[in-house]
């Protein structure tokens, strides 16, 4: 590849015009030395922006920036908290399908709970459940069975009436359960994950929902990944990804229906 390549493939990475969350996501992947080269292209495009004089926008577009301002300030989320997988099992040190990272974020998953509820914010426990012969526990080891204690939540974390409890049989808590059903009845549109395991669980529940059209946030001190490296990098996943906007619009237009 010759420079003048290398500059026109830089210049178009810029130029882009991407969601500026993917850019944030891809960059701390690259090499240092195209990482210092992208800088580099940035800082310069920027000078000869500031270099230029200003030009007012139109009064079409002058218009269309505040009408999306306006729209965006409008929506006011209504958020569930959702604890997912803090279970004995899991958080049993020794056990086979323990998450070890899992037990460092019991206090701050903890304070989150408590906020929730002094804010009326709904809570819901999505937590692994199987029946005694599920093929699965062949596959990763006796864990989870329903009604079992290893099967509870945690005791620290422990439910409360009003909260609500969703088995689910594998990864994602919307795979064979009730959570869509669970919160289209509160009706919220965007979800706080905590729990673990950060690249399993969390990750394919959040896949799910932004496809359903909600919001997700993770926490960064309420998560726990099964390794430090895979936490990170689903984290970084997560931070990269929007909601699917048909579903979204879809879902605020529905709430707004039933405000």
């Amino acid at each position: 590849m010759n420079d003048e390549t290398a500059m026109a493939d830089l210049l178009a990475f810029v130029l882009a015009g991407r969601k500026e969350s993917l850019t944030d996501a891809a960059f701390p992947q690259m090499p240092p030395e195209l990482q210092a080269a992208i800088g580099s292209v940035a800082e310069t495009i920027a000078a000869l922006g500031l270099a230029e004089a200003p030009v007012a926008p139109s009064t079409e577009l002058r218009a269309r920036i505040l009408e999306s301002w306006r729209a965006r300030r409008a929506i006011r989320p209504r958020k569930a908290l959702l604890v997912c997988d803090m279970i004995v099992d899991h958080l049993t040190p020794g056990h086979c399908m323990e998450v070890p990272r899992a037990r460092a974020i019991v206090p701050a998953v903890a304070r989150r709970i408590v906020e929730a509820r002094a804010l009326g914010t709904p809570v819901v426990y999505v937590v692994d459940r199987h029946a005694p012969d599920d093929p699965e526990l062949e596959e990763y080891g006796l864990h989870a069975v329903e009604g079992s204690p290893g099967a509870e939540v945690w005791p620290d974390l422990a439910p409360r009436p009003g909260d609500s409890i969703v088995p689910k049989p594998s990864y994602s808590g919307f795979y064979a359960t009730e959570l869509q059903t669970v919160l289209d009845a509160i009706e919220v549109d965007t979800l706080v994950l905590t729990g673990c395991a950060t690249e399993v669980q969390l990750l394919t529940t959040a896949m799910d929902a932004l496809e359903r059209g909600f919001a997700v946030e993770l926490p960064a001190d309420s998560h726990a990944g099964m390794t430090e490296v895979g936490e990170r990098v689903a984290a970084g996943l997560f931070a990269a990804l929007s909601p699917y906007a048909p579903a979204r619009r879809a879902r605020l237009a529905r709430l707004a229906g039933h405000g």
